[in-house]
């Protein structure tokens, strides 16, 4: 496999340039967990507990206002356990297996919301006591109200990842061999499909897959169709960072047949063509999207 790394001189630097990025960003994604369970652990440990220890809710006005929470944090937590450890599969996979939960405390949230602002008008004990936790430093000036659907948004984003990393295991099982590592934390899927590469010099136009991600654009042919194992397979043949890359339509700016879109790389520039309109349009709002 080919690539193009400017100033890379060696595969060891490439490769260590790749593990230190992908570090990075497994460390955000689980302090960005690690904030969203202490946030649930507020409402948790001041709310919940406290109130099913002094009673000042009757059982059934907590469980409508706070439902089924105590879970979702601990499906959070086992969740985290996964991420700190660097096994996001095998964490999303598990995750995936509790949105019934989360299900269920979408349909009360707004029954919830109400419940609480009952209780707040009418419960005079509740209200003193929500005021005092609220006031406590660790909730940063953060409301009850606040908190109650963060598990709805943290959702939203997990359940985003799980689908991104379902594409790019999809796509790692499409390539042929090991060499080509398209599975990571911080690498987003956007599209795929054949495109037409026109030589810069007197060769013959090549069609070829590429596959679009965040980072890097992939360019593969398809495996000889008798292979015995990989028939259904395409093998890699160079890798396009996006980093040091700008994208130009050279023609496909009219309603014509198509179009032609030029990849300028330091040392290199890719000449892609669609007789699809509609085809090229897509890549080029893509790869423009991806670049920035």
């Amino acid at each position: 496999t080919k690539s193009y790394y400017p100033g890379l001189n060696t595969v060891e630097e490439q490769r260590a340039r790749w593990e230190r990025k992908r570090s990075r960003t497994a460390k955000e994604l689980v302090e960005t967990e690690q904030k969203y369970l202490e946030q649930l652990d507020l409402v948790t440990t001041y709310f919940v507990t406290i109130l099913k220890a002094k009673g000042t809710l009757q059982p059934a006005v907590r469980e409508g206002i706070f439902g089924l929470l105590e879970s979702i944090y601990c499906t959070s937590q086992i969740l985290l356990l996964h991420l700190e450890r660097g096994h996001l599969g095998l964490g999303l996979e598990g995750f995936c297996q509790k949105l019934e939960l989360y299900g269920h405390y979408a349909e009360n949230l707004e029954q919830a919301k109400k419940t609480l602002q009952e209780q707040v008008k009418k419960n005079k004990a509740f209200c003193r006591f929500k005021k005092l936790q609220e006031s406590r430093p660790e909730f940063l000036g953060w409301q009850l109200e606040d908190l109650l659907p963060l598990p709805l948004q943290r959702l939203h984003h997990t359940i985003r990842s799980h689908e991104n990393s379902m594409q790019l295991l999809r796509v790692q099982k499409l390539l042929k061999g090991q060499k080509t590592k398209v599975l990571t934390p911080e690498r987003w899927y956007i599209q795929e499909g054949w495109l037409m590469v026109v030589p810069t010099k007197g060769e013959e136009v090549k069609r070829k897959m590429f596959f679009l991600f965040s980072d890097i654009l992939v360019a593969t042919k398809p495996c000889h169709p008798l292979h015995p194992l990989n028939s259904d397979k395409f093998s890699c043949q160079a890798i396009y960072p996006l980093s040091q890359c700008t994208v130009d339509k050279v023609f496909g700016h009219t309603q014509s047949q198509g179009g032609l879109l030029s990849l300028s790389f330091p040392h290199k520039t890719l000449l892609l063509m669609s007789s699809n309109q509609e085809d090229i349009n897509n890549w080029y709002l893509n790869l423009t999207t991806a670049i920035r």
